[in-house]
């Protein structure tokens, strides 16, 4: 329970590692701001969560739409009077096989990704200045080529921080999300490690997370649940 005084927003909470990582946040005594676009699922999750002895309270918002997510900052503010960190899953993807993506879908992808990180890093940056951020990178066995100038942009991000008195560190995992906590651990402790109070000092890092190896969807209804 190190993180009980901690009030802590997840994006993507709804779904894969958000899911996974937000469980281990509320798990480790934090209060977690459940973050997504679907309210059903996101209820849901946080009554789980609850009924599991955690603190949790969905909030849907497009974190796409900086005045979304500042409309949800200052909500959470008026709710907890803080917000000690965010996760955010900069890893928006669809609920399908990645490869059938048209090159306008793709592209809508990626700038949902940029867009949503750099407006919150600017947005905490100007109005939260000693919230941290943790940033959930395009897993790293993902080899299309539209994926390598978003990881690029992200790093380029974490790395100038340093310079941006603000405190952003990021993951990259090794694969997919597999939907399964205990095979995804690795990530989760990642994220409570770098939330950790004896870790502040850590800005500007960036950290690849090596995660155990699980089969891969072979029909299309897998691929669905997969991603």
């Amino acid at each position: 329970m190190r993180l009980n005084e901690q009030v802590i927003a997840v994006t993507g909470s709804d779904q894969s590692y958000g899911r996974t990582v937000s469980s281990a946040l509320a798990q480790a005594g934090a209060s977690v701001i459940l973050v997504g676009n679907h309210p059903e699922t996101l209820a849901a999750h946080a009554s789980n969560l609850e009924q599991r002895g955690g603190v949790a309270i969905p909030m849907q918002t497009d974190v796409s739409s900086p005045n979304d997510w500042l409309k949800a900052q200052n909500h959470i503010l008026e709710i907890f009077g803080t917000l000690s960190g965010v996760v955010h899953l900069a890893d928006r993807r669809a609920y399908s096989n990645l490869s059938l993506l048209s090159e306008h879908e793709w592209m809508e992808l990626f700038n949902s990704n940029i867009k949503s990180t750099v407006g919150m890093s600017q947005l905490l940056q100007r109005y939260l200045p000693d919230t941290w951020l943790t940033i959930i990178g395009p897993h790293l066995d993902e080899v299309g080529f539209q994926v390598y100038p978003q990881r690029g942009a992200l790093r380029g991000l974490v790395e100038q921080s340093k310079a941006a008195a603000i405190r952003v560190n990021m993951l990259f995992p090794s694969r997919a999300s597999s939907n399964d906590d205990a095979a995804d651990h690795a990530l989760s402790a990642s994220v409570l490690m770098l939330a950790d109070p004896a870790m502040s000092h850590l800005q500007g890092c960036i950290f690849d997370v090596p995660l155990p190896t699980v089969a891969r969807p072979q029909s299309p209804a897998e691929a669905v649940a997969w991603w």
